[in-house]
């Protein structure tokens, strides 16, 4: 899902063609690196923003150096550079549970949760599902609070989902990015008085709460075959009680 974001970049590892181009052309971003544009590509993302748009082209051959460095009010930290890359036997290798079959579905969630959340700050939890994140929590002190958080994303990912959510009925001024702003409200329903009737002008025909009973009953009949990866052990079960 998303929020109105500033100072946001794709980054992408490809070619970028004129699909993925006009993708991003109604995605709300502030730029992009990429190893190379197709030249109507180009054309579509240098309009972006009226003309504002980054547009970074990176060398595809470029190694960045083996020791990451860091200076903070006089100290130096150095490390060497995290350069390994998950693959399937990491997953494999060593299964603990008595279940030891993984589909290869699975296999590729759990690859690229680890991606994923290798590049986020520690403490940090993902969750995956169908190719996709859906669902991280990051930079928490607690990691238990990092599944918490990440599992509610994952809960508002799936519950954009909900036949309600789909049936929104807007007005046909309201701009694509305040739908999106508005089906969170929608499914959050936390507003304060002002902002419940400024959300009410966005619709030709105001919708009904979605409840908690049909929230629960909606995430627990969808919300299955998810993949959780943590940047380091769960120190304590309740990790996996949140998690269930």
């Amino acid at each position: 899902y998303q929020r109105r974001v500033r100072g946001d970049f794709a980054a992408i590892s490809e070619y970028i063609d004129v699909t993925t181009a006009a993708i991003l052309k109604v995605e709300v971003s502030d730029g992009i690196i990429a190893p190379g544009y197709d030249p109507k590509a180009l054309e579509i993302l240098k309009a972006k923003k009226g003309g504002k748009y980054v547009v970074l082209e990176i060398d595809k051959d470029y190694v960045p150096c083996d020791k990451e460095i860091k200076e903070v009010f006089g100290f130096c930290f150095s490390q060497k550079r995290n350069d390994y890359i998950f693959s399937k036997k990491d997953v494999i290798s060593n299964i603990v549970t008595s279940n030891k079959e993984f589909s290869e579905e699975a296999v590729r969630d759990l690859i690229l949760a680890s991606i994923a959340i290798k590049y986020t700050q520690s403490n940090s939890v993902g969750y995956a599902v169908d190719g996709q994140m859906i669902g991280v929590g990051a930079g928490q002190q607690s990691r238990v609070d990092c599944t918490k958080l990440a599992g509610r994303k994952a809960e508002l990912w799936f519950l954009r989902q909900h036949p309600k959510v789909r049936e929104l009925k807007f007005k046909p001024e309201v701009k694509r990015q305040d739908r999106i702003n508005a089906r969170v409200r929608y499914i959050e329903g936390d507003f304060t008085p002002v902002e419940y009737a400024e959300w009410q002008q966005l619709f030709t025909t105001v919708p009904q709460p979605l409840t908690v009973d049909e929230k629960r009953e909606f995430i627990s009949s969808h919300m299955k075959s998810i993949c959780i990866s943590s940047d380091a052990f769960f120190p304590f079960r309740d990790n996996i009680d949140q998690l269930l």
